[in-house]
């Protein structure tokens, strides 16, 4: 039996999960769906400067599998923009952190920078 996935922590909902070519007559037949974690590892490597160490430490989870799902991240991210394929941001193995607490990685949450703030059972978290 495999082993149970971890849950990330990710300190913010992003304020747009649609993205596309502006003329819309992008396919949504062959969109693509980026995980709120994947989101969060973009966010916090490419936008915040973090490290992959200091991501994994921010998000609960190891360097390895910071790695993979940010290698996962950028490739979609890459496929939507060079191809003008409509790009989703939904879903994925994560739990928003409440701004202070365990959840919020070591006080180093930058939540106040995101758009929409959520609860943690919106997203059926616990």
């Amino acid at each position: 039996m495999p082993r149970p996935r971890k849950w990330r922590n990710v300190c913010c909902m992003p304020e747009n999960c649609k993205f596309g070519p502006l003329d819309m007559t992008a396919n949504m037949n062959i969109a693509i769906t980026m995980t709120v974690d994947e989101f969060e590892t973009i966010r916090l490597i490419d936008l915040e400067g973090f490290n992959q160490e200091e991501c994994a430490e921010q998000m609960g989870i190891a360097r390895t599998t910071v790695q993979g799902i940010y290698f996962e991240a950028r490739k979609k991210l890459a496929d939507s923009l060079v191809n003008g394929k409509v790009l989703f941001i939904e879903g994925g193995d994560y739990r928003l952190c409440n701004g202070h607490g365990k959840l919020c990685g070591g006080g180093r949450c930058r939540k106040h920078q995101c758009g929409r703030e959520h609860s943690q059972d919106e997203n059926g978290g616990e």
